[in-house]
């Protein structure tokens, strides 16, 4: 391990999660896996208690299998039978139970909407951006099914991922990826099973239409183990988590590794799942480079009441944009229209996205990944005959380059000797400095 220095204090390395499939994934692997990587297991199944119903409770146990060891976590609901576990059993039993994560659908378990799952994420128990990651999971879930089944995605009716026990899966995974404070993953090759599987809705080909919609874009590879190996609920949140969250830069550092285990035995694998926790070789800071993992957020918007984008634009900034503009355009048919965007950070892109789509009409947001340089900056307070104002410094290979007054002091000593911001920001260009300048470092 290297020395922690306090650079890194202050701008700690960014962390990443590459996870590794041997057995398939489902989303008890996923919280095992993160669990064995340090995540607060108790402190999770505190938030879920908080908003979801029926005694949520999870139990942490080690396991192992062919010379690997790690953590095997599985839930429990005191009202309704586990929907996501199948009990231990025999690998070579003459008729194989179709899945090696999941029991049988109970008689009564519940079918939950997306309506009615994003009323229960609506808890004040989850934090912004853990919520925005789990919504985005179910909406993508929804999206999904309701491709294959041919309805809106808000008709869509959850089956097994609608149950409680699925449900404190994805919220939890989601909890403990924030917990790690993950700002990316990366997915190796995940194994799909062979022959077909039975599920809420009848006799499907493995794997099912909906959780191979999910793994569109995933690299894949086959095995002979005839078992759903990768589960919807794993697909949706792997599939969303490497939309919603940039992958690893190309050099990383191995901090630790965990391994999380299914509920039972495979035929000729491990039935393990394995997460690589990384983190950003440590650097001096660059004068002048601005922090790699930059994403400008961009929406078109010609139905959007224009007062309600003056407005998020000051929400965005306060919620962790670096910056945020809207730029007059053209669009289809003549319409004009307003292009929106917001420079972020990756650890603030979920939860920027979620605030521009709750506050305006777009359908989608775009991003993509830029650098940008900057100067290095300092400040300084100078006399000017309206009272002190403070001057931003730029400075680049030593050389002071440009000097801006801070408008808001303009403003007010304007309003105070009844003149205009531009006669007091003039006179502070040409004003001397009255203490020694502060310097602040690059922002990470």
């Amino acid at each position: 391990m290297r020395t922690t220095t306090p650079y890194d204090r202050k701008y700690p390395p960014m962390r990443f999660i590459r996870f590794d499939s041997v057995g398939g994934a489902s989303g008890d692997m996923l919280l095992s896996a993160l669990v064995a990587l340090g995540a607060e297991l108790p402190a999770i199944q505190r938030t879920i208690r908080k908003f979801l119903p029926d005694g949520v409770r999870f139990r942490q146990e080690p396991a192992g299998d062919r010379g690997l060891h790690g953590v095997r976590v599985s839930v429990h609901c005191s009202t309704t039978a586990s929907q996501d576990h199948w009990p231990d059993a025999h690998p070579h039993r003459a008729a194989p139970p179709p899945h090696p994560h999941r029991t049988t659908q109970p008689p009564h378990a519940p079918h939950r909407s997306l309506r009615d799952i994003v009323t229960l994420l609506k808890s004040p128990a989850l934090d912004p951006a853990s919520r925005t990651l789990a919504l985005a999971v179910f909406r993508r879930l929804a999206a999904a099914e309701g491709a294959i089944h041919n309805c809106p995605p808000a008709k869509v009716h959850f089956h097994e991922v609608g149950a409680t026990d699925s449900i404190a899966d994805i919220v939890g995974c989601c909890l403990a990826l924030r917990q790690l404070g993950v700002s990316g993953i990366s997915v190796g090759p995940l194994p799909c099973g062979t022959g077909t599987i039975t599920c809420a809705h009848g006799c499907m080909p493995n794997p099912a239409p909906a959780t191979l919609r999910l793994l569109a874009g995933l690299a894949v590879c086959q095995t002979d183990e005839p078992f759903e190996l990768v589960t919807p609920t794993a697909a949706a949140l792997l599939a969303t988590w490497c939309a919603e969250l940039p992958a690893p830069p190309a050099t990383t550092q191995v901090v630790a590794t965990g391994f999380g285990f299914g509920q039972r035995a495979l035929c000729n694998r491990p039935n393990v799942l394995r997460a690589t926790l990384l983190e950003g070789l440590a650097a001096p800071p660059v004068v002048g480079a601005d922090a790699p993992d930059l994403l400008v957020l961009e929406t078109n918007l010609d139905d959007c009441n224009p007062q309600w984008i003056g407005d998020l634009l000051t929400q965005l900034l306060a919620k962790g944009a670096l910056d945020s503009w809207a730029t007059p355009v053209i669009m289809k048919k003549g319409r004009p229209g307003t292009i929106l965007s917001a420079l972020v950070t990756a650890d603030h892109a979920a939860t920027l996205r979620e605030q521009i789509f709750r506050a305006t009409t777009t359908f989608g947001i775009r991003s993509y990944p830029v650098t940008r340089e900057i100067l290095e900056r300092h400040f300084a307070t100078v006399a000017t005959r309206f009272g002190p104002v403070r001057l931003k410094i730029g400075r680049r290979q030593g050389e002071d380059l440009v000097r801006s007054p801070e408008f808001e002091d303009c403003a007010r000593l304007a309003r105070a000797h009844d003149t205009t911001p531009r006669q007091v920001y003039t006179a502070a260009l040409q004003g001397k400095p009255v203490k020694k300048a502060t310097r602040q470092a690059p922002r990470p």
